[in-house]
């Protein structure tokens, strides 16, 4: 199974997207996510909507909202609070994990490399069939 970064923006249009695309495919949610980062001593947050793939397919897309919220940890945001409604209104949980930087990487693709690896590593994706 392929798994693939599908990059969405940082705004709430783009938030708006992947709170869709999670609610027009219930049956096939896998997870919902939360990457905690910092840079430039900023906390931030990007979230994440994990699908099954599409039958038949054998690609498991990932909807990314990079870096652009606040951690609520730290400082709450609407954003984030529309993601947990989303949590809620769906019965499923936020998984949380603590990542590098996308700006500690050359190329956004070695980033999702990296991602991949730690979704696999934590159990969180399926290894390559």
């Amino acid at each position: 199974m392929i798994q693939r970064f599908i990059l969405l923006g940082e705004g709430y249009n783009d938030l708006y997207e992947l709170l869709e695309l999670a609610r027009s495919n219930p049956s096939r949610i896998h997870m919902l996510l939360r990457l905690d980062t910092v840079f430039e001593k900023k906390e931030k947050s990007s979230l994440v909507l994990i699908l099954r793939p599409a039958s038949p397919g054998k690609m498991m897309p990932l909807y990314l909202c990079l870096e652009g919220i606040h951690n609520p940890e730290i400082q709450s945001s609407e954003r984030y609070r529309l993601f947990e409604q989303l949590s809620q209104e769906l019965d499923r949980s936020i998984y949380r994990l603590k990542v590098k930087s996308s700006h500690e990487f050359e190329d956004v693709e070695l980033y999702y490399q990296y991602l991949i690896g730690v979704l696999r590593m934590n159990r969180y994706i399926p290894p390559l069939n």
